[in-house]
């Protein structure tokens, strides 16, 4: 019985970790971090700085995922973010990326 216990809390806990793990592994396989990190400004605002200015907006999700796929500038300084698209990160991924950012 303590074995079953042990598998299921295991399984719980991978279950709850998972998500924000494969969203970070996400980020790191599109090669986001080349320009972006989760705590500080690099060429690109730093993760939590996104989740903070988009805090609360109801369009937040679908403005990020635009302005990823469009790229653009001016936001966020002078330095622009090209565009990517979905041959870069699939849409899919692209989502869970950014509602892992918007978690933070």
């Amino acid at each position: 019985m303590k074995f079953v216990q042990t598998v299921c809390a295991i399984a719980l806990g991978c279950a709850v970790v998972s998500p924000a793990l494969a969203s970070e592994a996400i980020i790191k396989k599109a090669r986001c971090v080349a320009c972006h990190s989760v705590e500080e400004k690099r060429v690109g605002p730093a993760y939590k700085d996104v989740a903070a200015k988009y805090k609360g907006q109801k369009d937040a999700e679908a403005a990020l995922i635009a302005k990823v796929r469009n790229g653009g500038s001016g936001n966020w300084g002078q330095i622009p973010m090209p565009p990517h698209g979905p041959d870069k990160i699939s849409d899919a991924d692209l989502k869970a990326a950014i509602e892992w950012i918007l978690k933070l």
